[in-house]
């Protein structure tokens, strides 16, 4: 029996909250590869992008919500979705036009882009701030629990009660949805092939005939999905609050470069082992050691680190990869 309190134990408080949030965490960094493969510099925007987005979600679930219109049980913000992605995509469609087109004319260095980038997020930022707010927003109305903990105890009658969120599975069966799109969309339609042939030899694409402009509106209409439906799903399963997504950076973009800057693979595979590895060291692991071991009474938490430092576990492993594979796991292009 304490073996299986401690196999609750540890997917209460770590599989199931790490599985959901590497799955946020692969679909930014879905997004910050795609825009590195087509236009070969960092986004920095990009979680500004997700702040945005969501933003934009929220406003239209509240519109939903007081027109009587909701889709119970699940949440009304996946109602509002599509349209959260059209706003989003029209603002980055037009910075693209008033900003990056020109610089991308003028052949500009990466380094320029990605400075670009960053005033493009300051501004991103201040936007999302004076639409919506600064403070924490729950716009999640739809039911709570899948599992309840009390019913999955008085079922089992196991001392741990497992406590699965809706929030939860509907990021993993959204991320799965949209993974198996993108990748067929990469791999068999025209315009996929198009873009992958665009970011593997440039030139060799413009020779073949294809339109750059057409497969840079494609990259930034699929970033802009990809970054609302990633900062939708964040905000559910937490809350909003835009300076959240400005944080979010930092993993999104160790999951892209440790998997692989470029590689679709290993923005994925990048984005779970982020969020395990913050997942992990921040846990206390005294509860599932207490069951293993009853024997030992642990004087501690047994946590490597608190909570408030996770993102200096993304920050480590970022800075190993960048030292030791610059390429990441997967072979991508180097930073």
């Amino acid at each position: 029996m304490d073996i299986l309190n401690a196999i609750v134990a540890l997917a209460n408080f770590v599989l199931i909250p790490a599985a959901a949030y590497g799955a946020q965490l692969a679909l930014g960094a879905l997004g910050v590869t795609l825009i590195y493969g087509i236009l070969r510099f960092s986004n920095f925007a990009h979680g500004d992008t997700m702040a945005f987005g969501t933003a934009m979600v929220i406003l239209v679930t509240w519109a939903l919500q007081g027109a009587g219109i909701g889709i119970a049980p699940l949440p009304t913000a996946l109602l509002a979705l599509p349209f959260g992605i059209g706003l989003t995509a029209a603002l980055v469609l037009g910075t693209d036009r008033a900003v990056y087109r020109f610089y991308r004319r003028q052949k500009a260095a990466p380094v320029i882009l990605v400075i670009v980038s960053m005033g493009v997020m300051f501004v991103m930022n201040g936007l999302t701030r004076f639409i919506i707010g600064v403070e924490d927003i729950a716009f999640d109305d739809g039911a709570r629990f899948i599992v309840n903990a009390r019913a999955f105890r008085d079922a089992t009658g196991l001392d741990e009660g497992l406590a699965l969120r809706s929030t939860q599975v509907i990021t993993l069966v959204t991320a799965l949805v949209v993974v198996v799109w993108l990748f067929w969309f990469l791999n068999r339609t025209r315009t996929g092939k198009s873009m992958r042939a665009f970011s593997d030899n440039e030139d060799l694409a413009l020779l073949s005939g294809i339109n750059p402009e057409r497969v840079v509106m494609y990259a930034w209409l699929i970033a802009s999905a990809l970054a609302t439906i990633a900062g939708t799903l964040y905000g559910l399963d937490k809350s909003f609050k835009a300076f959240n997504y400005f944080q979010l950076l930092l993993p999104i973009f160790a999951a892209a470069i440790v998997g692989g800057l470029g590689n679709p693979v290993g923005a994925i595979a990048g984005g779970f082992l982020i969020a395990f590895s913050e997942v992990g060291v921040t846990y206390a692991w005294k509860k599932v050691a207490g069951y293993v071991l009853p024997f030992w009474e642990p004087d501690g938490l047994l946590q490597l680190l608190s909570t408030e430092y996770k993102f200096a576990v993304s920050f480590v492993i970022l800075i190993a990869v960048l030292l030791f594979r610059p390429t990441g796991l997967f072979k991508g292009k180097s930073v």
